[in-house]
């Protein structure tokens, strides 16, 4: 795993598409600005997991 220090307004970059901006950052919280083509999928890892899970299931029944 890469860890990476940003302050707000500062970015990282993965690859030449996607650009990911510190927003604003509250106590324990950050805010994240996600710039990506729309054939990129972007979710929180709890929405990617479920539709994962999801799309496992209507394997089986299906």
């Amino acid at each position: 795993m890469l860890v990476l220090s940003r302050r707000k307004d500062e970015s990282i970059m993965i690859g030449d598409d996607v650009e990911i901006t510190i927003v604003d950052i509250r106590g324990d919280k950050v805010r994240l600005g996600i710039t990506a083509p729309k054939t990129i999928p972007v979710h929180r890892r709890e929405v990617y997991e479920a539709i994962q899970r999801e799309k496992r299931e209507k394997k089986t029944n299906g």
